[in-house]
């Protein structure tokens, strides 16, 4: 298994909190069960990382949407693919930020719809260009 499927099982599980607040440490055990020894590491970093740092990670996207929407006026699977995304750009610092928004630009478009694709790109594509301030921004407010 590599790690785009185990980006599919990310998705997967978020979207599955997100939609039924079933206790995560349940579900995430669950899944990383079925997951090989080898990915279940980076599999549980960025769900726990996610779910640690969920307001955190939606105030940063909250700024890069439309002027008057909500994150939750977004899809439930869009949203999912942004804040995993978002995380692995922050904090995944060994992953290319290219692979990072090729993953989840596939991931909407396999999961969501073609202009999901295109949205999740260009707001992803915006926080690229930022990256080091957001990535400062998070950190301190880590250490507060």
């Amino acid at each position: 298994m590599g790690r785009r499927q185990v980006r599919e099982k990310i998705l997967q599980t978020l979207y599955q909190l997100d939609l039924n607040p079933e206790p995560a440490e349940k579900v995430i055990e669950r899944v990383k069960k079925s997951l090989p020894e080898d990915e279940r590491a980076f599999f549980g970093r960025v769900v726990g990382g996610v779910l640690s740092r969920m307001d955190r990670l939606d105030a940063v996207l909250g700024d890069f949407l439309k002027k008057g929407w909500s994150l939750y006026r977004l899809a439930i699977v869009d949203r999912a693919v942004l804040r995993m995304a978002l995380y692995e750009l922050m904090f995944e610092e060994e992953i290319p930020p290219g692979v990072t928004l090729n993953e989840a630009v596939e991931l909407a478009k396999a999961y969501s719809t073609e202009e999901s694709g295109k949205f999740v790109n260009g707001v992803l594509g915006a926080i690229v260009e930022r990256q080091e301030e957001i990535r400062e921004r998070l950190t301190k407010e880590e250490l507060e």
